[in-house]
Order: C-alpha cells, then sequence, then structure tokens
C-alpha cells in the first residue's frame, strides 16, 4: 500500500471508496427494475431460485477457490484474530444493543429482538461482494493481494454459523409471557398448518430466504415455543397448557448413561442437556461452512494442496471450473437484494425510535468502536503485519448491517418476523451510504494510522 500512498489525494480517496458500492448499487437497482411488477422480467420465483443458486453453488464455490489456494498451517495460526473478531464484534454490538432497548424502551416480547439484531453483523456475502468489488478496480490500495480478503472473509464463515446456530437459535425463541398471551389456543392449529414443500412459496417474503433457502422445510414442531425459558424458569403462575412440558421433552431424548449410575444426574445438567439436544446442530453443515471447512483441510495438507490447486496440479481444470462458477456471485446476490429491497419493509410493532436507535447503532456506533478495537489489537501486535486488506476485512465485520440470515432463524422460531424483516430492510437500505462512508475513512486511516 505504500505506492498507492505517496500519490494519494483526498479526492482519489473518496472515488475509490464510493465506487466499489456505486458498482454493487447499480447492479442493486438492475435487479430492483427487473422485478418490478409492471416489467416481470425476473418474477419473484426466479429470484427465489436465483437466491438458492448463491447459497448452494456461487457462494461456496467463491470461498473454496479463493480460501483453499491461500491457506496453509502457518496462515491458520497467523490468522486467528479473523473468528475471533467476529465473537468481540457480536459482543461490542450486544452491549450497544442493550443500551439501546434501555434508552429507547421497545414493547418488553422485543427487547431480546432488539440486542439481537445490534449485535449480529452479515459476516458472509456481503463482505464478499464489497472486497470482490474493491479488487474488480485496478487502481485499487491493496495491490496484488486484494484478493486475499475473501480468503480472510471466507475464513471467518464457521464461528459465525456456529453462533447462529447456538445463541443466536435461542435467543430468538418467543418470549414466555409473550407465547402465552398471543399464542393461547391458536398454537396447535399454527403447528399443523406450517407450509411445507413450495406451497408457500410466492407468500413467503424473499428476505427469509435470501440466506437461508428452504426454511420452511426445517420447521419442527418445537421450533416455535420457548424451550429455554420453560426448562430454566420457575412457572407458578402462568399456565402450563400450551407450553412444552420438561418430563415429555426428557423423555423423547436419550436417557444420559448418568441416570443409571449411583449418583441421579444434577438437575442442572439434565436441563442443560435438554436444551443441547435441541439445539439444530445438525443444520450448521450448511454449504458454504462446508466448503470453508474442504478449502481449509485441502489447503493446509501441502501434497493435496498440490493436486487441487495451482496452474500444474492435475485438478487445476476442477477448480478453475468453479472459479469461473464463483464469478456469478455478486451479480446474483446484488439482483436478488434488489428484488428484495423491493417488496418493501414489512408491519413492525417495534416503534420508530427503536428502528432509528437499531440502525444508527449498527451502522454509525459499532463501527467507530471497531476501529478503536482493530486499532489496540493492531499495537498488540495481535494482527499479521503490513497487512491492509486483512486490517480492511476486520473493519469490515463492524460495518455491515445484521445479517439475513436473522430473518431467517425469526421465520423460524416464529418470533418478530415482521419486525426483523422491517429492520433489516432499512439497515440495507441506508448500509448503502454508511460503507460508502467508512471505506472512505477505513481507507484514509489504513494509509494514515495503521
Amino acid at each position: 500500500m505504500e505506492l498507492w500512498e505517496e500519490n494519494t489525494k483526498t479526492t482519489e480517496v473518496v472515488f475509490e471508496a464510493v465506487l466499489p458500492v456505486l458498482k454493487l448499487l447499480s447492479m442493486a437497482l438492475i435487479g430492483l427494475l427487473l422485478s418490478h411488477p409492471k416489467i416481470q422480467m425476473i418474477p419473484k420465483p426466479t429470484l427465489r431460485l436465483l437466491s438458492k443458486l448463491v447459497f448452494f453453488l456461487f457462494w461456496p464455490c467463491l470461498i473454496f477457490t479463493h480460501l483453499g489456494p491461500v491457506i496453509s498451517v502457518k496462515k491458520f495460526i497467523q490468522w486467528w484474530f479473523v473468528p475471533i473478531n467476529v465473537v468481540i464484534s457480536t459482543a461490542v454490538g450486544s452491549v450497544l444493543g442493550f443500551f439501546v432497548a434501555l434508552i429507547f424502551r421497545p414493547p418488553p416480547e422485543f427487547f431480546r429482538l432488539t440486542v439481537i439484531m445490534t449485535a449480529f453483523g452479515n459476516t458472509g456475502n456481503i463482505p464478499l461482494a464489497v472486497v470482490s468489488s474493491v479488487c474488480h478496480n485496478e487502481d485499487n490500495p491493496f495491490g496484488g493481494t486484494c484478493y486475499d480478503g475473501i480468503a480472510y472473509a471466507g475464513f471467518s464463515q464457521w464461528v459465525s454459523v456456529v453462533l447462529v446456530y447456538t445463541l443466536i437459535y435461542h435467543m430468538m425463541e418467543p418470549p414466555l409471557e409473550y407465547y402465552e398471551v398471543v399464542e393461547e389456543g391458536t398454537e396447535i392449529e399454527e403447528l399443523t398448518d406450517l407450509p411445507t414443500g413450495n406451497e408457500n412459496d410466492l407468500s413467503t417474503p424473499l428476505l427469509i430466504e435470501a440466506e437461508w433457502t428452504g426454511i420452511e422445510d426445517q420447521r419442527t414442531e418445537h421450533c416455535q415455543t420457548p424451550l429455554v425459558a420453560t426448562i430454566f424458569n420457575s412457572i407458578s403462575d402462568v399456565s402450563q397448557s400450551n407450553i412444552p412440558d420438561i418430563e415429555s421433552i426428557r423423555e423423547e431424548m436419550p436417557s444420559s448413561p448418568r441416570s443409571y449410575g449411583c449418583l441421579a444426574e444434577p438437575k442442572v445438567v439434565r436441563k442443560i442437556r435438554i436444551v443441547v439436544e435441541r439445539t439444530p446442530i445438525n443444520q450448521i453443515l450448511q454449504p458454504p461452512l462446508i466448503a470453508t471447512v474442504l478449502a481449509i483441510v485441502i489447503g493446509i495438507i501441502p501434497q493435496i494442496k498440490a493436486t487441487v490447486f495451482g496452474s500444474d496440479a492435475p485438478l487445476d481444470f476442477i477448480t478453475d471450473s468453479l472459479a469461473m462458477i464463483s464469478n456469478g456471485m455478486v451479480p446474483a446476490v446484488m439482483l436478488v437484494l434488489g428484488g428484495m429491497l423491493w417488496e418493501g419493509p414489512n408491519e413492525s410493532k417495534l416503534g420508530l425510535r427503536t428502528t432509528v436507535g437499531i440502525v444508527v447503532a449498527r451502522l454509525l456506533i459499532l463501527p467507530l468502536a471497531g476501529i478503536g478495537i482493530i486499532y489496540l489489537a493492531d499495537k498488540w501486535n495481535c494482527l499479521i503485519a503490513d497487512d491492509s486488506m486483512y486490517r480492511f476485512v476486520l473493519l469490515m465485520q463492524y460495518a455491515t448491517p445484521s445479517a439475513i440470515l436473522l430473518g431467517a432463524i425469526a421465520s423460524l422460531r416464529g418470533y418478530a418476523v415482521g419486525e426483523a424483516s422491517a429492520l433489516l430492510f432499512w439497515q440495507h437500505v441506508f448500509g448503502l451510504v454508511s460503507i460508502s462512508v467508512y471505506i472512505f475513512i477505513y481507507f484514509k486511516l489504513l494509509v494514515t494510522l495503521f
């Protein structure tokens, strides 16, 4: 980045910062126009199919073809701060979300939603799209190592997926009191009427399946019940008629070997075991994560790596084919995003003040906190020396809107679906501006501060 630093002017930095977002915005606008009801060149079923192609094909191919050739045992150790940074950004965002909830006082049933939507950002397709767009410009400030940023972003996928399917999944369960008041008498009817197959294809918002296709097929009868609250709370004044019974849940589970020993299994341990067994760990192995793990395993074994990656590799023709397929990832993502934005925000009971508070905290305040965290990490020698793209990807993890996957989890748990969709819509609308601003700030900081 030194050569770029010598002749850099503010106007040039602004242009380099805005240009990548303008490219992405142009593709999103094309998707928005082509999905217009009066044009219908890309109808909703087509966008849904395109979203599936992104999830199952384009996105995994992009991660595999960029992470595999770069990763090694040494770099696997050097990149330790990438997944840690995802955890830190989620923790800091949770604190911000907690203060937003305290200050703006959303309806009680949406307190946890406020924290979650502020805490968990998009560490997947948006950072990958931004990095790809930045690197597509030959005059980018990162030079020949620019595309290493895709490897850095892909390396963080595993920790994001684990957080979603463990912590976020249980935090998004319906609040016990809200479940009792709203669902009483209708819960059985809802569970028996759950959509299956394609019957709900056109009625389900495109936003819900943008990062988790086939979400409706993963729903079970326990997904929309307050399991953790039921198990750990002492309920005396609440009717037990329509909440899951602990004993019935326990009877459905395989018996623990400890229960046959001399000492009975402690009650707290039994409760934790029930929650763990109800956690959808089997859903973690999604195509992007499989591609990440496969790229890491192949990349750190030199003998296999020499067979798969490199111009002289026997299987290079397969890798090259996957690389050609991966080129469709960014355009497809932005076309789907454009179609998603055309649907507009869903109705929300969250309140304008809370919505504005979440957007400001997520898109404006959290990136500022991220600058301080990455600066301290750099001073404490936690980061790779003289790698500006590494720092740029770490900073971007704080600047993205909330993960679209949260909308899918909200749909799966039956909790605040409209509110989550509305928040995601407004965050992505204003994120187009905020990301441009922060890319400009990051470029300047990478030249002067880091």
